[in-house]
């Protein structure tokens, strides 16, 4: 088989804040229910690798999904790849492994800057790209989102040390996919109260324009507000925003404001395209990645029409089209699957526990 047929990214949820607050909820909510059941998820420790409680950071992280999600029965692991040269280090094959077999990454809290160093070129970056393009999910928030710009805002250098406003290079997830894009979540933020603009990431208005106006002409800005999602689904070429509030894209002369509950094509940001399977990964993890995903392929993988089949039934309860909720229960049990209903919505599962 060729390995271009291989390619089926899975989606991406960049959070502008809040991964462990109910809005935090609502984006790992949607992110679940487009998984399998029970799914393996691995919280990854980097962004925050550089603070002597990284491993508390995520643990919370895993407890939050735990208690909040359990629904969704989450098999969760922690992944120590902290700091290159030290015994947890992003390019140790043992520790990053598990990476290979999950089915939700997250990444989240820390310093974005410290996040690139410790990332880029790295085999833990490697294997996330190689497991995204096979189909894994991945959930980014905070600092995570900003490193994974094609320019990274460096927070606390600016806001805290007090360096002039500059960017530096992120890890460009997008520019495989043909989309020169930067993420700045905390959009919204008004943690200054009156007294001080800290939206923008707490780079305020002002000293925000001065940084776009830094930025070549081609890059695309998408602001997330606090409490919001921006989930991206590179199959059907759209995103949707999920939680709150709103996402903000700024290209050159032009403002967009889109709020939760609506989404855009890609296209619209520009000439998207899914990328090579090998861009950014060596041979050596691509062909450890497919070993693995063969040994996988007994997992039954929800199809897209089900779950839309679902989320349709799912509004028809809510409006209290019982009717209309039955029709499309026993649409999604011909095609062989059950819909299991709770308190924070549905479950999709097998008829025979796939």
């Amino acid at each position: 088989m060729a390995q271009n047929t291989l390619l089926q990214p899975g989606p991406i949820a960049l959070f502008g804040s809040g991964e462990t607050a109910p809005g935090g909820q609502k984006i790992f909510d949607f992110m679940f229910r487009l998984s399998q059941k029970s799914p393996q998820m691995s919280i990854i420790e980097t962004p925050a690798g550089f603070e002597l409680n990284a491993g508390q950071v995520a643990d919370n992280v895993g407890d939050f999904i735990k208690h909040r999600l359990q629904n969704y029965k989450p098999r969760i692991q922690l992944i120590p790849a902290r700091k290159k040269g030290t015994q947890f280090s992003p390019d140790d094959p043992e520790i990053a492994l598990p990476i290979l077999k999950s089915d939700l990454i997250f990444m989240g809290p820390g310093s974005p800057s410290y996040a690139v160093r410790q990332l880029e070129d790295s085999l833990t970056w490697e294997y996330i790209l190689a497991r995204h393009r096979l189909g894994a999910a991945l959930a980014f928030s905070s600092a995570t989102t900003v490193a994974i710009s094609s320019a990274a805002l460096p927070v606390y250098e600016i806001y805290k040390v007090g360096e002039d406003p500059h960017w530096k290079n992120g890890l460009d997830f997008f520019s495989h996919y043909g989309l020169p894009l930067v993420f700045i979540p905390h959009w919204n933020n008004k943690d200054g109260g009156d007294g001080l603009d800290t939206s923008r990431c707490y780079m305020g208005v002002s000293r925000f324009q001065e940084l776009k106006d830094r930025l070549p002409k081609d890059q695309v800005v998408i602001g997330i507000d606090e409490n919001t999602g921006l989930v991206i689904d590179f199959q059907s070429a759209c995103f949707h925003v999920v939680g709150q509030s709103n996402v903000t894209i700024l290209r050159e002369g032009s403002e967009q404001v889109i709020p939760a509950g609506s989404g855009i094509d890609l296209l619209e940001l520009g000439d998207f395209n899914l990328c090579d399977p090998l861009a950014g990964i060596s041979q050596t993890s691509w062909n450890l990645a497919l070993t693995i995903q063969s040994e996988m392929e007994t997992i039954v993988r929800i199809p897209p029409q089900v779950i839309v089949l679902a989320e349709k039934r799912e509004k028809a309860r809510q409006s209290k089209d019982w009717e209309t909720a039955d029709q499309l229960r026993q649409a999604v049990e011909d095609l062989g699957w059950v819909i299991q209903d709770n308190s924070d919505g549905f479950i999709i599962e097998g008829k025979l526990d796939q």
